[in-house]
C-alpha cells in the first residue's frame, strides 16, 4: 500500500488496529500519521513502532488517504467542524465510533465524503479482531476492497448492513469483555482448586481459544461440539447442569440485550 493511514485519536481501539497494522507489515511505520492532544500517548506509539505523531487533527486530515476517525463518539461534531474543510474528496473516511451512523456524519461534514462506517474490537492488537463494515453510496467497490485489506490485516471482518450494528456491536464489539470475565472465572476456580493464578490463565485462555478455533474451523453447530465433550455420567455434563441451573445461557442474551439497548440510546442522541 502505497498510501498514508491517518488516526485522529489514539485510545485503547486505535492503538490496537495500529498495533496490528504494524505487525502484519500492511504498511510502514512512516505510512501511518496519528494525532492526539495526549501527547504521553503519542510519545508512547512513536517509541514503540516508529510512527509518525502529531497534535494537529488538520494535518492528519490532509494528508491520509484513509482517514479514521478514532475519538469519542461525543468528540465527533467538534472534530469533524475542525477537519471537514481539508478533508480531500478522494480521502476515505473510516469512523470506529459507536452511536454515530453513517447519516449523522455526512450531516456534520455538510459535503460528499466517502465514508465507511465499521466495529471493530480489540484483539485486533494481535491479529485477531473481528470487524463489521458499513459504506455509504459513495465509496465503490475497489475503495471497499482497500478498506477490506486493511480489516484483514488485523483479523476478519465482514460487510454488513447498518441496521444490524446494534447486534454486531453485542456479538463482537463489546463481547471480548464477556469473554476475559469468562476467563477470570475459570482461572479463579482453579486457583481455589490449588492451581497457581499464572497457569490457571494460561489454561482457561488456551481453551477459549481452542474452543473457538473449533467452532470457526469444523462449522460444527456449536451445541454439536459441546454434546461431543459431554460423556454419559461424566465431569463435562455435571458442570453443564451447573451452568444452566444459574442461567448462563440466560444471562448472556440479558447482556447483549442490554449492550443493544445501550447502543441503541447513544444512536439516537448521535443522531
Amino acid at each position: 500500500m502505497e498510501f498514508t493511514i491517518g488516526f485522529i485519536g489514539s485510545g485503547n481501539m486505535a492503538a490496537a488496529m495500529i498495533g496490528g497494522l504494524i505487525k502484519a507489515k500492511t504498511v510502514a511505520p512512516i505510512q501511518l500519521l496519528i494525532s492526539d492532544l495526549d501527547t504521553g500517548k503519542l510519545a508512547a506509539l512513536k517509541s514503540e513502532y516508529g510512527l509518525m505523531t502529531t497534535e494537529d487533527n488538520e494535518e492528519v486530515a490532509k494528508k491520509a488517504n484513509i482517514l479514521f476517525l478514532a475519538v469519542k463518539p461525543h468528540q465527533y461534531e467538534a472534530v469533524i467542524s475542525q477537519i471537514k474543510a481539508v478533508v480531500d474528496e478522494q480521502t476515505i473516511v473510516v469512523s470506529i465510533a459507536a452511536g454515530q451512523s453513517i447519516a449523522a456524519i455526512e450531516k456534520a461534514f455538510g459535503k460528499k465524503i466517502k465514508l465507511v462506517r465499521s466495529m471493530p474490537n480489540t484483539p485486533a492488537l494481535v491479529g485477531a479482531g473481528m470487524s463489521a463494515l458499513m459504506k455509504n453510496e459513495h465509496i465503490s467497490d475497489d475503495e471497499m476492497n482497500q478498506v477490506i485489506s486493511v480489516f484483514k490485516s488485523f483479523g476478519s471482518c465482514e460487510v454488513v448492513s447498518e441496521s444490524l450494528i446494534d447486534s454486531v456491536i453485542a456479538v463482537s464489539g463489546s463481547s471480548p469483555a464477556y469473554v476475559y470475565l469468562f476467563i477470570e472465572s475459570m482461572a479463579d476456580a482453579a486457583v481455589w482448586q490449588g492451581m497457581p493464578r499464572e497457569q490457571a490463565y494460561r489454561f482457561a485462555a488456551q481453551a477459549v481459544l481452542g474452543a473457538a478455533k473449533m467452532v470457526l474451523e469444523t462449522e460444527a453447530h456449536p451445541g454439536s461440539l459441546k454434546d461431543a465433550v459431554c460423556s454419559p455420567g461424566g465431569t463435562t455434563i455435571a458442570a453443564v447442569i451447573e451452568l444452566e441451573k444459574s442461567g448462563m445461557r440466560a444471562s448472556v442474551i440479558k447482556a447483549m440485550e442490554a449492550c443493544v439497548n445501550q447502543s441503541r440510546s447513544m444512536q439516537k442522541k448521535g443522531g
